[in-house]
């Protein structure tokens, strides 16, 4: 090669390395863009934090009646005096109810925050706090939420959001003392639609979270009356803190409890749906489940078909005039469904769920057409004709 074209050739090749270090520096600017555009969803440029709202996402996804409620992700740890404070020492004029987590009391935190506080004598568990934690990433629109805890000075805490109206017992049993609620038959519907999609949504997780002690007592309203299903996951999470293990808990006269379960103690999710059954029946009757004099052999599902066919006080006095009879029908026929001795015959929580909304979806449209519904109170032969 010559000196003439020496210059020439050093240029094209200093010419085109500069432009291939151009299309490399392209090339890697569009790459972290597209990297920080898939990170921002969550806020976060840690892809383990993709992999974890992914996981989440398509174990909400499944849920009937839409995602999970968005929400810290991670139970908040309480601190005693803190506690203290909002509950005025846990003094008695706050004590609210009792559950299986201990007493429950009302508490103002130092944010205005108005909070549930479940109390109950225990040392330090590691077990409790994850337990907690975990239980406190699940999020539902019928879920009472559980925001954080606090372990210290030998008690154990679950710290709650806060329901207003209180659990569904203390507006559906007739006391003869004159309720200051009324909760009509399409109110009593969208209650219990709430709460099984509350369960549906449990039963959606992966692996699924059975309740394990569900219960018209653990059906809580908030101010517009929506159902909130609470104490999610504190029955397991009390066998594993206890040292007594599962039997130290008895369940002995617990008509919600699924009769198939047996002393083995083995729940499902068939088991929360045979107690969503009772529920539905404690709905439909007005009363509690208790008050019904059973022999030991007999079944709820029994005593439905066989001493209420030709009585009169199935369905609840105060309901009369507000249901139509297609609606209590198809109400009865679900609670009996669930109520099967059978667990595999019962229906998943999901098809509950779908019932639901199309009983309460028929009974909104047939009393806007046609006025008022039942206008007596409805025999049980006309119920099971």
């Amino acid at each position: 090669m010559s000196k003439s074209y020496a210059p020439i050739v050093l240029g094209a090749a200093g010419g085109l390395a500069l432009v291939l270090l151009v299309i490399v520096l392209v090339w890697f600017y569009m790459l972290q863009c597209k990297n920080s555009n898939k990170n921002s969803e969550t806020g976060s440029s840690d892809p383990s934090t993709l992999v974890t709202v992914e996981w989440n996402r398509q174990a909400g996804s499944s849920s009937v009646g839409g995602p999970p409620i968005s929400g810290p992700q991670e139970g908040k740890q309480f601190m005693l005096d803190e506690l203290e404070d909002a509950t005025k020492q846990f003094s008695e004029n706050n004590v609210i109810g009792h559950g299986s987590f201990g007493l429950v009391y009302k508490g103002l935190l130092r944010d205005g925050t108005v909070v549930a506080v479940k109390r109950r004598p225990g040392p330090s568990r590691q077990e409790f706090v994850e337990e907690a934690c975990y239980l406190s990433e699940i999020r539902h629109r019928n879920l009472a939420s559980l925001l954080g805890y606090c372990q210290e000075d030998g008690s154990q805490m679950l710290v709650y959001e806060y329901l207003p109206n209180g659990n569904v017992c203390g507006h559906l049993y007739d006391t003869g003392q004159g309720s200051n609620t009324k909760l009509e038959f399409k109110q009593r519907l969208s209650i219990a639609l709430g709460a099984a999609k509350g369960l549906c949504h449990l039963h959606s997780l992966r692996p699924p979270l059975v309740h394990k002690n569900f219960k018209t007592a653990n059906v809580l309203v908030d101010e517009n009356f929506i159902a909130k299903v609470a104490d999610a996951g504190v029955f397991e999470l009390l066998e594993r803190i206890e040292d007594a293990g599962p039997s130290s808990r008895p369940m002995i006269g617990n008509v919600f409890q699924d009769p198939e379960k047996g002393e083995l103690r083995l729940f499902s999710e068939m088991s929360d749906v045979y107690s969503f059954g009772i529920f539905l029946l404690e709905l439909i009757t007005g009363q509690e489940a208790l008050r019904i004099n059973l022999r030991s052999s007999e079944s709820l599902n029994q005593w439905k078909v066989e001493s209420l066919a030709s009585s009169n006080n199935l369905v609840d006095c105060r309901l009369a005039g507000n249901f139509t009879l297609e609606g209590m029908k198809d109400l009865i026929n679900l609670a009996s469904w669930c109520m099967n001795l059978a667990g595999k015959v019962r229906p998943k929580m999901e098809m509950v769920v779908t019932e639901l909304d199309r009983i309460l979806e028929n009974e909104r449209t047939m009393t806007t057409v046609m006025g008022e519904g039942t206008a007596t109170v409805t025999l049980g032969s006309q119920l099971f004709a």
